[in-house]
């Protein structure tokens, strides 16, 4: 029987952005937890861990200086510098898990899809908060940041949501179960997009 999603030998690239706090890594892992060929793409940066954060689950937390080594030696398929730390994304780590045949969730802000558009061959999907009274809800229900950094998340995910349309797809996220249900359903129509060897000849 034909998978509803892992059918391809080479895996897929799917970058998804959105304002902090609309919901972006909860939906990943709930892709992940469901289909065991997704992968979230693990970011490097140099922003001290959170509380409840793992490294090498979260993220990968490493030193400015080392940031700076990998960005000499191209090791990223982009990067940028957002509120005074590096995100970036490893080349080498994606290309090793899309031959094992991964879909690999790159989890990335504006700035770094932009880098990317045009030169990766990706599918590029963006999150809306319902609106920014929510978004500024559940910043503040998270308790991980300051008034001053609230703020600031608001008035940049106003210039991120500007440039939504750039995107492949667009998802309000005013309901998880809804938006998983259209993220999942995103993935699953990319994949048929693409002949699956040996499957016209059964």
């Amino acid at each position: 029987m034909h998978k509803l999603l892992g059918g391809l030998k080479e895996g897929l690239i799917f970058v998804l952005s959105a304002p902090a706090g609309t919901g972006k890594t909860t939906l990943v892992r709930m892709l992940c937890d469901e289909f065991d060929c997704v992968q979230e793409s693990v970011s490097f940066t140099t922003r001290s861990a959170r509380a409840n954060e793992v490294q090498g689950r979260d993220y990968f937390f490493i030193s400015t200086a080392e940031f700076e080594k990998r960005i000499a030696d191209n090791d990223f398929l982009e990067y940028a510098k957002v509120f005074g730390n590096y995100y970036g994304t490893s080349r080498s780590l994606v290309e090793q898990q899309i031959k094992m045949g991964k879909y690999v969730v790159l989890i990335i802000d504006t700035q770094g899809a932009l880098q990317l558009m045009g030169r990766l061959q990706a599918v590029f999907i963006f999150l809306i908060p319902p609106s920014m009274s929510e978004l500024r809800r559940r910043l503040e229900d998270r308790k991980s940041d300051s008034p001053e950094v609230i703020e600031q998340r608001l008035s940049w995910a106003e210039s991120e949501i500007a440039i939504a349309n750039r995107y492949d797809y667009q998802i309000v996220n005013d309901h998880l179960k809804t938006a998983y249900e259209v993220l999942r359903s995103i993935l699953i129509a990319e994949e048929h997009k693409r002949v699956i060897p040996n499957a016209a000849s059964h």
